[in-house]
């Protein structure tokens, strides 16, 4: 839970490296809470499979509804921002999330590079989030 708070506090953070567990972490609560408010959406709704009865509008589905439309759109920034530092702790540019784009192979290309493991160095997008390899504060030892 504490990576997806992390990255809700990073919100507008296009800048930096995400390693995969911080990418992964916030993507699964993620599907979490929206399974869930979808799954009370759909239970609280008696009516929604059965064409016979009119749609009731005083139904408290509503409710659940607008909260996952208002969820999904408060967490579309921070899923952009922690996929483009997840691109980053690759090398790549964050714009590399748009190959989703691509039919059929875009989502599944994306798949393999959100799986594979950040490069183990400083790169031009910043340091290490693992901290391997990182020599900066051996660099500063006796320049106190």
């Amino acid at each position: 839970m504490d990576w997806y708070l992390k990255v809700l506090k990073d919100y507008f953070k296009f800048s930096g490296r995400a390693r995969r567990k911080e990418y992964w972490m916030f993507f699964l609560f993620h599907y979490l809470f929206t399974g869930l408010l979808l799954f009370l959406f759909i239970y609280s709704n008696e009516n929604l499979f059965d064409y016979n009865e009119e749609f009731e509008t005083e139904n408290t589905s509503y409710l659940f509804l607008i909260l996952l439309l208002i969820y999904t759109l408060a967490t579309i920034i921070p899923s952009l921002a922690v996929s483009s530092r997840r691109m980053h702790d690759l090398g790549k540019s964050g714009a590399w999330f748009f190959i989703n784009l691509i039919p059929y192979i875009g989502g599944f290309w994306f798949l393999i590079l959100t799986c594979m493991e950040g490069e183990n160095k400083v790169n031009q997008y910043g340091e290490n989030p693992k901290g391997i390899n990182n020599n900066r504060e051996i660099d500063f030892i006796g320049k106190e």
